[in-house]
Order: C-alpha cells, then structure tokens, then sequence
C-alpha cells in the first residue's frame, strides 16, 4: 500500500536555488502520513518534508543543501508543529460490528431462554 501524505505547511524560502539560482522559487513543505483502510482512517506523527523550487520545477535533495538552506531548514523544523494523531472508525466498521453484537446477542438469548 503506498504511503499517503497530507501537506501540513508549506514555507517559502528566500534562498537561491541551487539548480537555477532564483532566489524567489523555493518552497519548504512538511506533509503529514495519513492512513486509510475500509475500516479506519489515521492520522500518524511521521512527518515527511521537502524542498522544492517553483521556477525551475525541480526537487532540491538534501545532497544539493547550501549552508544557507540547511540552517533555514533547521529553523523551520523546530518551529514546525505537526498535529496530534487521531484515529476514526469509518460506518462501514460500526455497521460490520452492531450487526456482529446483535448476532451475538440474539444467539445469547436465543440460548439463555431456549430452556
């Protein structure tokens, strides 16, 4: 299954780029993981980030990081906040387990009263 990630924030950078060397095009974005199953739906706490520049459309791997890029990315790590976790059943969960407790309790007394 592949992993899905929700954008949480996205930080415009004021550094040039190492690729075209604008100085207006980069962009910092922290995505969050999210799961999803028929069941359920979960936000988790691994966090995931990249830099990438919007003139050049092009993806800034760490191995391409200046100095000047690190430190911001450092900066904007700490300040970053990602939300709590959460964890919600889906209908189609509730609807499998009434149906599964009200079997349960039918054969229950089904049995309790057959006497």
């Amino acid at each position: 299954m592949p992993k899905k990630f929700h954008t949480i924030k996205e930080v415009p950078l004021n550094n040039n780029c190492p690729e075209c060397f604008n100085n207006e095009g980069l962009q910092l974005t922290f995505k969050q993981r999210f799961k999803e199953t028929a069941f359920y739906k979960s936000l988790t706490q691994e966090v995931a980030h990249e830099i990438a520049c919007k003139k050049c459309e092009t993806t800034i791997y760490p191995i391409q990081w200046t100095d000047d890029i690190e430190r911001v990315f450092d900066y904007q790590k700490k300040a970053f906040q990602p939300k709590s976790s959460s964890f919600k059943f889906k209908k189609i969960f509730w609807i499998i387990f009434v149906i599964i407790i009200l079997g349960i309790s039918g054969t229950a007394a089904f049995l309790f009263f057959k006497n």
